[in-house]
């Protein structure tokens, strides 16, 4: 079938056996074409233009065909769970070792979400070719060795606080660094001039078959998507003589959701420590010249909250609501939703370290003052229920928050706060969300030690 066909009858996931990765290229303009197929039956085209600041040689692209090849494998993700069929087929070659075991972590862990919320039997868990032998999850990934401090650094920036973050951090350590993203949303925009930085913007085409073939009966959910945006940063990094890449992931995203079919659930896997070191271990065994890691990993989302509290000049460029954006992306440019646990954790951690005026000014209300957000807030802390499949922080730090608001004047007679701290307080010991110790910076982490000094400036009291 044609990669621009959509069946004229339903489709059924159940029909499928395979993912097959059929081809992959980079022209000299940085376009990176990648090409998959369900079975026999349905081919689908993806294609990434990447910044270039001129064309590119043949030996440029032979050595970035590694990073290509990685790029090809991660992103498969997006047409794999049309039907999470029980096979792939590496037709373009197999992963080595390395690569394979973080593939097979992202087609099953990084799928968690996905399977529960579409009821499937079982977790996916297909296998690639050179993963080592054996029925169980992929190992985790070890520490990285400690290299050579960057020297030219890639953020990648979403528009968020976290990213704001991130790009001081990385200021703070002298190395030269530019800004990444794959699309130029207003937020990312706006947070590329606060910062005075230069943006290298990618731009990504799924194939347009995927929207008619969910709308048909696809299996459709929530994709390890930091994992493809890594990739396409290094691969950009590559070819610009970037030496490392630096996200804004921080200790939380470790945190699952739920427990099912043996794993934790995480809604941020591909953000966590473990998807981390594995895609370390992977760009390392391929020799892609390129270090990623989080320069954030130390830090809770609250201690990230109250540095970002700090730089004002962020303060109008940043939006972090998922929800208004999938509703209509042109919304993005300014607006929260106000009604989504993203938008609910935001502004419970900002609030400890902001005065109300200020968190208005940012949100256009103030979420406290409404108890019809009870329930949400609540939500934060497990109150009720799992942590929600969102970007949002370990209950530990929600709770942290409620304890801070509940000691603040500025705060605690706010309607919500109040029933915060007379209903959800109680439910848990006074040990948990214990402030000082959610504050904390951790030791678990692969941050360049030369990031460290900025990292604990930034981020500590």
């Amino acid at each position: 079938m044609l990669a621009d066909a959509t069946p004229r009858s339903g489709f059924d996931p159940r029909a499928y056996e395979r993912l097959r990765f059929l081809s992959r290229e980079l022209d000299a303009d940085g376009r990176v074409t990648l090409r998959y197929a369900l079975d026999e039956q349905l081919e689908f085209v993806e294609v990434f233009e990447l910044p270039l600041e001129r064309p590119l040689d043949a030996e440029q692209r032979e050595r970035a065909s590694a990073l290509l090849a990685l790029l090809h494998w991660v992103a498969g993700v997006s047409y794999f769970k049309l039907a999470a069929p029980p096979n792939v087929d590496c037709a373009s070659g197999s992963p080595s070792p390395a690569v394979a075991t973080l593939l097979e972590a992202l087609y099953s862990e990084g799928l968690g979400e996905f399977a529960y919320t579409n009821d499937l039997p079982a977790l996916p868990r297909p296998r690639f070719a050179s993963a080592p032998a054996g029925d169980g999850l992929p190992a985790a990934g070890a520490p990285a060795s400690p290299g050579p401090s960057p020297s030219r650094v890639l953020v990648p920036v979403g528009g968020g606080k976290d990213s704001a973050v991130a790009i001081e951090v990385v200021r703070s350590s002298g190395a030269e660094l530019a800004l990444f993203s794959i699309g130029d949303a207003p937020p990312i925009v706006r947070t590329a001039a606060a910062a005075g930085l230069p943006l290298l913007a990618a731009r990504r085409r799924l194939d347009p078959q995927l929207a008619g073939l969910n709308a048909a009966g696809a299996l459709n959910g929530h994709v390890p998507v930091t994992a493809i945006v890594s990739c396409v940063a290094a691969l950009t990094a590559a070819l610009h003589g970037f030496d490392a890449v630096a996200m804004a992931n921080e200790r939380s995203a470790s945190s699952g959701n739920l427990r099912w079919d043996g794993i934790e659930v995480n809604h941020q896997f591909s953000k966590s420590l473990r998807a981390e070191r594995l895609l370390s271990a992977a760009l390392a065994e391929i020799d892609a010249g390129v270090n990623v890691f989080s320069v954030l990993r130390p830090a809770s989302e609250l201690a990230i909250a109250r540095a970002f509290a700090r730089m004002e000049r962020y303060h109008a460029a940043f939006t972090s609501c998922n929800a208004i954006f999938r509703i209509d992306p042109q919304l993005r440019a300014a607006s929260w939703c106000l009604d989504c646990p993203k938008c609910r954790f935001v502004y419970l951690a900002l609030a400890p370290f902001s005065a109300p005026a200020q968190l208005r000014e940012v949100f256009g209300a103030d979420l406290l003052a409404d108890e019809r957000q009870f329930a949400g807030f609540a939500l934060l802390a497990a109150s009720g229920g799992h942590k929600p499949f969102e970007c949002v922080g370990e209950e530990q730090e929600s709770i942290a928050a409620i304890r801070l608001l509940a000691a603040d004047e500025r705060w605690r007679a706010h309607a919500v706060v109040r029933r915060l701290v007379a209903e959800v307080l109680p439910q848990h010991a006074p040990t948990e969300g214990e402030p000082a110790a959610v504050l904390a910076l951790g030791s678990d982490h692969d941050v360049p030690a030369a990031m460290m000094p900025g990292l604990r400036a930034l981020l500590g009291a």
